[in-house]
């Protein structure tokens, strides 16, 4: 009879402590650091280089520092003396654009509502060209978009060139939506195309106050166009005004974020969530560079980001790279800009030397671990 009742009570039991496990695995998964490796190399005398994200969840973390990560090679830490580790500014390597696609058809600019537009994209490319260089483009039922400022690193330009928008009367007053979003991707990869930089990172904005109307694309050709692999790292925002806007078309266009503002009296608020959320996706890169006390054949990185906020939150990433030939610590400055292969997108590195060293740059093993590895 005992033996009857204490079965279900051991069962019950044995359900509480895995529930309890659960909860703690779970708690414990929430605090891990996604670190996701974009490119790395490594170059004689012994330097080597990695450009990696940090998130957590959705969240970027900003604000580490080079005592913040641990590096070890083959499962051995590495001394911070050793390595002298430094962070670099990730633009030595990296250059950001973001296109800012305004509607200016129609029912933008004979309603009234062009200069609260212009004065929130204003904000806007202040706020952003701040960290990356901002272009603006502008469409209306004609095919083609058309330049209101070009890319550009100087701030304030592209604020004086908004100027000219008051005053704009569009040539077809159609809203040639579909067809702006793909013209607007093509020339946002024949801008950073341009770049000399190693690691190229696109945003694109679009605003719009109604659906495409000028039928010029379909939708399909166009989420076929955004689609493509040579654009699978772009991020890509849609800001909508209006009763007209359907949140459904929009986020075919938004596909990392979209804001719906009713009034044009919220259109500014929509214009500064997006910036913000751009502004702190800049901050989740980092280039960590450091002095390999490798001296021969392939070895097997981990890099360790830990939380400053968070002491049970960490993550890591792992690769392999090759050190023949490298010498002496003595010769090494981690400050040396890095020598990556030449991208034309923020897409990992599969094989390569990186300018020198040996072959290396192995894909990611491991993009995230969870605080559940404390030592």
């Amino acid at each position: 009879m005992l033996k009857a009742i204490l079965r279900p009570l051991n069962f019950w039991s044995r359900r509480a402590r895995l529930a309890v496990a659960m909860t703690a695995a779970v708690s414990l998964a929430g605090c891990a650091l996604t670190v996701t490796r974009l490119n790395s190399a490594q170059k004689k005398p012994n330097n080597v280089w990695v450009f990696f994200t940090v998130e957590k969840g959705d969240e970027p973390v900003a604000g580490l520092q080079a005592e913040d990560f641990e590096i070890y090679e083959d499962d051995e830490l590495v001394s911070v003396y050793e390595s002298k580790q430094v962070i670099q500014n990730p633009e030595v390597a990296a250059v950001m654009y973001t296109m800012l696609l305004l509607d200016v058809s129609g029912s933008v600019t004979e309603s009234g509502s062009t200069d609260s537009l212009v004065d929130a994209a204003e904000l806007f490319t202040d706020r952003v060209g701040k960290t990356q260089k901002v272009g603006v483009y502008a469409f209306d039922g004609e095919k083609e978009i058309k330049s209101v400022v070009p890319f550009t690193e100087s701030e304030g330009a592209a604020v004086g060139g908004l100027e000219g928008l008051r005053s704009y009367k569009a040539k077809d007053p159609s809203t040639n939506l579909h067809g702006a979003v793909i013209e607007g991707l093509k020339e946002l990869k024949k801008g950073l195309d341009k770049e000399k930089k190693p690691l190229k990172f696109g945003t694109l904005v679009v605003f719009s106050d109604g659906t495409d109307r000028a039928a010029r694309f379909s939708r399909d050709e166009m989420k076929t166009e955004i689609a493509k692999e040579q654009y699978s790292d772009y991020e890509m925002y849609a800001i909508g005004v209006g009763a007209e806007i359907k949140k459904a078309g929009l986020e075919d266009v938004g596909k990392d974020g979209t804001e719906l503002a009713t009034e044009q009296a919220e259109v500014k608020t929509a214009f500064e969530r997006v910036a913000e959320r751009i502004e702190k996706h800049t901050k989740r890169f980092y280039l960590l560079s450091y002095c390999t006390p490798a001296r021969k054949g392939k070895h097997e990185v981990r890099i360790t980001a830990n939380s400053k906020n968070d002491p049970k939150g960490k993550g890591s990433l792992e690769w392999e790279f090759n050190a023949d030939g490298f010498g002496p610590p003595p010769d090494c400055d981690p400050n040396t800009p890095p020598s990556f292969p030449l991208k034309t997108n923020g897409q990992p590195v599969e094989g390569g030397d990186g300018g020198g060293g040996g072959k290396g740059g192995a894909s990611v093993k491991v993009k995230a671990s969870a605080s559940a590895e404390a030592k």
